[in-house]
């Protein structure tokens, strides 16, 4: 099967593709087998972050092999800019948190300022413990103090990425590989 040329690719060629959509499937299931493991049987809530988060969320929750309560959160720093602001809240989750394990499902972790304001609400609402499971991290030293992922698929570089969810000025977040820009 031919993969599709993408209009970004005339946009942006400088771009380099640095994790292609095999490897990135692989690193999916893992995670699925990962979050299964942690869960023993636990009926988690799990959250999709929007809307860069769906991409990697719908395959990594039909890759869990328990039982699992959906809903979604939007919130963002980025919108469709390259620079990030403070978080800005679309959605909070419907689901009731309490006592519960919640995984907090999102394309990247870059600085982490969206994902720790997710997690800190969801522990403001009675959540037992949050999970963060990444499709990608960022490599640098510039995250937000304490604020970790718990399951990762792949690293990527300091540069800016996009594609399977990752945007750039809110284009390519259907590219089934992910592309970095050329530093």
């Amino acid at each position: 099967m031919n993969a599709v040329q993408h209009p970004l690719a005339a946009v942006l060629p400088g771009a380099r593709r640095i994790h292609e959509r095999a490897a990135l499937d692989a690193a999916i299931a893992r995670i699925g087998r990962e979050i299964t493991a942690t869960l023993q049987g636990e009926r988690a809530v799990f959250l999709t972050v929007m809307n860069g988060g769906m991409f990697f969320a719908t395959p990594l929750a039909l890759a869990i092999g328990c039982d699992l309560e959906f809903d979604y959160v939007h919130a963002s720093r980025y919108g469709d800019a390259i620079a990030g602001r403070e978080v800005e809240w679309q959605r909070k989750p419907r689901a009731s948190l309490g006592g519960r394990t919640v995984i907090l499902a999102d394309d990247i972790l870059d600085e982490g300022y969206t994902l720790a304001a997710l997690r800190d609400y969801c522990v403001s609402a009675g959540a037992r413990r949050v999970l963060i499971a990444v499709l990608c991290v960022k490599c640098h030293d510039r995250r937000v103090a304490g604020l970790a992922a718990d399951f990762v698929g792949v690293e990527v570089p300091d540069r800016y990425v996009f594609g399977c969810g990752l945007d750039y000025y809110g284009q390519g977040r259907n590219l089934p590989d992910i592309y970095a820009l050329e530093e």
